[in-house]
């Protein structure tokens, strides 16, 4: 039976698919086989060696020590596009507040209470939160992934003009774009040309402060700025300057702060992106999914640290072996001669990297004795050996 530590509240749509004859699911155990998280801080958490895997309910695994599970053979997943229709339809929202100066009209009706003669006062103070349509405005989409195509493909169907940036778009992804949605050759032309621009990309090393103040320096005068994807994308110095100026006529953000507190033209909400029961089931049923195939059969789908891999099983007196290695030269060789010397025919047998390290998934007729498997795990470069039955 697998063994499932939850580390938070997971929805009860994920944990039903954890069949009661195979699973037992808890949030203490000592020795769990898989683990599954939201929002849980596991980088000052002693991750057990029995954990094989870690199935994060979302998207972001800053939580999560990700170079540390990969030296260890430990697979961290997540879901992506689990929660897209959520922060889609957030960032529609936050265009249409970009513009109209809805909340500050809210405030503004809500202090009239006490007062005799309301509707004079709202007739008089209405044309202070006057603002422009969506309707033939054009809109720069930087990211290209399951929440930036659907904000694009909304946007072209609310009228707008679309502009899209992402040089790594995926086939699949590309498929599912409309094909009213220019393309952009690169960052410059997006900047130059429209009057938003929304940001949906990860949070990399090479992603962090993309938005810089060179960059909102070519933008059109008055662009609307959202960023529903990492506060640490935006350079927040540079986003108070371009305010005060007007180059930015205002900045949209699901990541509040304290540099932003106060500053004319910031709306700020409080990480809302994902916040919707329906999301929480997607996320939840997608995390347990992967995470079962993977306990069961070895296979890898959005697994942030090794590559993507699948192995349909075959009929037959099978044993499958996953080998979480380096990604060097003669690996494959050496692991096929452990085989071939423990006298087991390898009938299947897929092998993918990514990065520094790869990932080997085989089925062989019968299985290997413990003294052989420990014989795999001498292997220099080899990091992890697991047999799923």
């Amino acid at each position: 039976m697998f063994q499932i530590q939850t580390l938070n509240h997971i929805s009860p749509c994920g944990l039903e698919l954890l069949e009661a004859e195979r699973y037992h699911f808890s949030e203490q155990m000592d020795a769990p086989d898989g683990i599954l998280v939201r929002s849980a801080n596991l980088h000052d958490w002693a991750i057990p060696d029995s954990v094989m895997a870690i199935a994060r309910a979302g998207v972001g695994v800053n939580n999560i020590p990700v170079e540390q599970c990969t030296a260890k053979g430990v697979v961290v997943f997540n879901t992506p596009g689990a929660n897209a229709n959520a922060v889609k339809e957030l960032v529609i929202a936050a265009l249409l507040l970009s513009n109209r100066r809805i909340v500050d009209g809210i405030a503004w009706a809500k202090s009239l209470d006490g007062s005799c003669e309301i509707e004079k006062l709202v007739e008089k103070g209405k044309s202070r939160f006057t603002g422009p349509e969506l309707l033939g405005k054009k809109l720069g989409v930087i990211g290209l992934g399951a929440i930036g195509i659907q904000v694009a493909n909304t946007a072209v169907h609310l009228g707008m003009e679309v502009y899209g940036y992402d040089p790594y778009i995926s086939v699949d992804a590309a498929w599912r774009l409309s094909r009213n949605v220019h393309r952009a050759q690169d960052l410059k032309e997006l900047f130059q040309n429209c009057d938003y621009i929304t940001i949906h990309v990860p949070y990399l090393p090479s992603t962090k402060g993309m938005i810089s103040g060179e960059a909102i320096a070519s933008m059109k005068q008055g662009t609307r700025l959202l960023n529903f994807a990492r506060g640490e994308l935006v350079e927040i110095p540079a986003v108070i300057s371009a305010l005060e100026t007007g180059k930015l006529a205002a900045y949209l953000t699901d990541f509040p702060c304290q540099q932003l507190m106060g500053v004319p033209g910031v709306t700020m909400l409080p990480h809302l992106g994902a916040s919707t029961p329906e999301s929480e089931d997607n996320c939840a049923v997608m995390a347990v999914s992967q995470l079962k195939d993977f306990l069961e059969n070895g296979n890898l789908t959005n697994s942030v640290n090794y590559p993507s891999l699948s192995l349909p099983r075959s009929a037959g007196d099978q044993t499958r072996y996953g080998i979480f290695h380096r990604n060097v030269h003669g690996m494959l060789t050496q692991i096929t001669s452990a085989f071939a010397k423990q006298q087991l025919n390898i009938e299947n047998m897929t092998n993918k990297s990514k990065g520094d390290f790869a990932y080997t998934l085989l089925d062989v007729t019968g299985s290997a004795s413990e003294k052989d498997i420990a014989a795999l795990r001498e292997i220099s470069g080899v990091v992890r050996v697991l047999c799923f039955r």
